[in-house]
């Protein structure tokens, strides 16, 4: 008998990991957060308290720039001359883009009625962001 032969018919162990088992349970949590997560992120009401908001500070000596929605739909813009101009949706966009690329540290405030519709105001801050104000404030009465 040969050595070279016994050594031939032994098996090695193998130290290597059958990974297959974690790759069935990843899959298998996967498909499950999968299902579960549209469940979780359903809205829930929820009744607001009234609070005081605070002051917006300016950044510097440049005057903010205020866009004003009425109840009917019509949109004004002061620019810090201490006049409100009435202005088309449409011509917001490039208004303030213009006036950001001459300042581009002027605050912009939305000043909208109590009455106007949510998604109003959510498109103009939409607009708003798209011409590229970096944060757009929302303006409040004082509760006194």
């Amino acid at each position: 008998m040969n050595v070279s032969n016994k050594k031939a018919g032994r098996r090695r162990p193998m130290a290597e990991i059958n990974v297959v088992p974690y790759i069935d349970v990843t899959l298998v949590l996967l498909i499950i957060f999968m299902i579960t997560t549209p469940m979780l992120q359903s809205g829930v009401e929820v009744d607001l308290p009234r609070a005081q908001a605070a002051m917006v500070e300016q950044k510097d000596d440049t005057p903010p720039l205020v866009i004003s929605i009425q109840q009917g739909g019509n949109y004004f813009i002061n620019s810090g001359n201490g006049e409100d101009e009435a202005i088309l949706k449409e011509a917001i966009y490039p208004r303030v883009e213009m006036i950001l690329k001459n300042k581009p540290e002027t605050q912009v405030l939305i000043n909208a009625d109590k009455n106007v519709d949510y998604g109003t105001v959510v498109t103009t801050m939409a607009d708003l962001k798209h011409a590229g104000v970096p944060s757009v404030s929302l303006m409040t009465k004082d509760e006194n």
